[in-house]
């Protein structure tokens, strides 16, 4: 729909020129070539077009041509006052303006793809306000397609931006959402603008706001159930280490040298919590602290584990004839080796500090519309050879503990230590490709949960039977048992 100016019909000019024939002027050029283009033919004979008689009848046409309805177009004439002959008055005022008169038109699709112009309507504004649009009475618009209802948008909303629809009418225009990580906030902008890399945009579209930021806490679900475990896994070594302190002069406890034992109790209680550590935003200390603290209390733990182990070796090695193999592996050697595997892990860990450390990153890559918080490793070298050095101890272990498994001691507690290496190896290599391809939070989980899970498996396979015994079957934790029993061995 739009405006135009008035039309102007002129009286008994389509009369003259549909009555217009070519014997009225046979001699005129303009007549000729008029009447070969309204008729499509021509005067010379020629092969590709349809010769002129001089007979057609231009009522039989229609064109633009036999349309006589004219727009006025009236120059400033000061202190003029007439009406026109099709009624309409033309005047000016006292500043030699004229009079605005439009005609409001509305376009009209028809199914072969032509437009049929009508007028619907009139402006006038030398009548009264209010008055001065008259639409003709009985008259239909049609918007769009045969639509009565309107297509054109007020506005785009901020948000969006607007695209002008080259197949409607100059005022509609399509508004498309801003797309991901862009904003507009203005109403019909025509372009949208990307938040910066650490920003990203609200629901509506229209503002950048800080984008949230994601770690592993104890306030999630994961943390709180990650956390409930850890804390079990202390209190259980406590209770263990309580029960094994109030029973320490029985032979259960004495047996493969209870003081390996309560360093191993203390050593996977450190394991446990060194799990903690690694539940808290990302610093520079946590990312050093939860890396270091793992691979040397693991280490140590591993270590006992050993040390327990060869004990079982040397202790079955020692009931042989002249054998004096204990006094090369007696309470002193077991400590110093300990001591000497745990120091090997912490030298690795002071060069990988010293080097290249762990540090607190933050990741924009994983997701768009957050950030991680991780920890770097830093030197990719360092934390590999932490968890090598570890793999190393514990294959040596199992081997030992696989080849001791079947000696014949009343408390050889070797089958345990081979089922706890089974299950700590079994954790950690499947713990190497869930880690790598873990994304943000969920990486220090199964970190976590391959730290608890060994540990867990070293504290039930070797403690747990002893403490049974001890709690449930106290008639097996005596001297005369262990003698019956000797003897039925034939030992």
């Amino acid at each position: 729909m739009g405006f135009a100016l008035p039309q102007s019909i002129i009286p008994g000019l389509l009369e003259f020129i549909l009555s217009l024939k070519l014997s009225d002027e046979p001699e005129s050029v303009m007549i000729k070539a008029f009447w070969e283009g309204f008729f499509d033919c021509s005067f010379t004979p020629s092969n590709t077009t349809n010769l002129c008689t001089g007979d057609e009848d231009l009522r039989t046409i229609t064109s633009a041509y036999t349309n006589t309805e004219l727009r006025s177009v009236l120059e400033q004439l000061k202190l003029v006052d007439f009406t026109v002959l099709n009624g309409y008055k033309v005047s000016f005022d006292e500043n030699g303006e004229s009079v605005a008169q439009y005609d409001l038109l509305n376009w009209e699709y028809k199914d072969d793809d032509s437009v049929n112009v009508i007028t619907i309507g009139h402006y006038d504004s030398s009548l009264p306000e209010g008055q001065r649009f008259r639409f003709t009475q009985n008259t239909t618009i049609v918007w769009a397609l045969q639509s009565t209802e309107s297509v054109c948008q007020d506005a785009c909303p901020a948000g969006s931006r607007k695209a002008t629809n080259k197949r409607a009418p100059v005022c509609c225009f399509d508004c498309f959402e801003c797309p991901e990580g862009g904003i507009s906030n203005e109403t019909d902008s025509s372009d949208c603008f990307l938040c910066t890399v650490e920003f990203w945009p609200n629901e509506k579209k229209d503002k950048c706001i800080q984008k949230p930021t994601e770690f592993l806490s104890f306030t999630e679900i994961m943390g709180i159930v990650l956390s409930a475990f850890c804390c079990f896994g202390v209190f259980l070594s406590i209770l263990i280490f309580i029960i094994f302190l109030v029973h320490k002069e029985t032979p259960i406890v004495r047996a493969n040298n209870s003081e390996l034992s309560f360093l191993l109790l203390l050593s996977l209680k450190l394991c446990f919590l060194c799990s903690l550590t690694f539940i808290v935003r990302p610093s520079d200390w946590s990312c050093m602290l939860r890396h270091t603290a793992f691979g040397i209390t693991f280490v140590l733990c591993i270590s006992c584990v050993l040390g327990k182990t060869i004990v079982v070796l040397m202790a079955f090695r020692a009931t042989l004839p002249s054998s004096n193999v204990m006094k090369w592996f007696g309470p002193t050697q077991q400590r110093l080796s300990v001591l000497a595997f745990t120091l090997i892990q912490v030298v690795i860990c002071l060069l990988w500090l010293t080097i290249n450390p762990p540090y607190p990153v933050k990741n924009m890559e994983t997701y768009m519309d957050k950030i991680l918080l991780e920890c770097a490793l830093g030197s990719a070298i360092g934390f590999w050879a932490v968890l090598g050095y570890i793999g190393v101890l514990a294959m040596l272990c199992f081997i030992l503990a696989f080849l001791a498994r079947k000696l014949p001691d009343s408390f050889n507690e070797a089958k345990f230590i081979t089922f706890s290496m089974v299950i700590f190896c079994a954790v950690w290599i499947t713990f190497i490709p869930a880690y790598v391809s873990s994304p943000g939070k969920f990486t220090v989980a199964v970190e976590i949960f391959a730290i608890l899970a060994s540990t867990f498996g070293l504290l039930i396979c070797i403690f747990v039977p002893k403490c049974y015994i001890i709690i449930f079957k106290p008639e097996q934790n005596s001297k005369k048992h262990i003698k019956s029993k000797m003897q039925s061995k034939g030992i």
